[in-house]
């Protein structure tokens, strides 16, 4: 029971390893799809002002570094078993902004809308199976022999 919890938790986060992979190696790439969906709040446009100024980068370069970071390390410590709760509550509250903003078929018309609503639909599901690793969490000896006796 033990190997297929491993092998099921790795094949689940290959999604957010090429994802976040990928965002990391195109980050231009990645911000110029971020940049028309997510605009800084007014409140936040200082700050945001600021942190451009030291890295030298735009925010919506920052947003895609960020992301690929959380979607690859995400999925790194979930398949390593390493901080499983909390790496799926991010993942679950990256995964509800991706699809708010990214795939919001509720605004969109004709293959676009149906496109969309497919990868919408794919993020409850990933939500779901971040939502039970977060119940169930890290994978340990002890709790394998107590379910073994169930």
């Amino acid at each position: 029971m033990q190997m297929l919890f491993i092998v099921g938790r790795v094949l689940f986060v290959v999604i957010f390893l090429f994802s976040g992979a990928e965002k990391l190696m195109d980050v231009a790439g990645t911000a110029a799809v971020i940049a028309p969906k997510v605009t800084v709040p007014e409140a936040l446009r200082g700050i945001a002002a600021q942190v451009e100024s030291a890295s030298g980068m735009t925010t919506p370069q920052l947003l895609a570094i960020i992301s690929g970071v959380v979607e690859l390390a995400g999925g790194l410590l979930i398949a390593f078993n390493i901080g499983t709760r909390a790496m799926a509550f991010l993942l679950v509250l990256f995964s509800i902004a991706a699809t708010y903003y990214f795939h919001d078929f509720w605004n969109m018309t004709g293959a676009e809308r149906g496109a969309n609503m497919i990868h919408a639909l794919k993020n409850v599901s990933l939500i779901g199976a971040l939502l039970v690793l977060m119940s169930l969490g890290p994978w340990r000896r002890a709790e394998a022999d107590t379910l073994r006796d169930i």
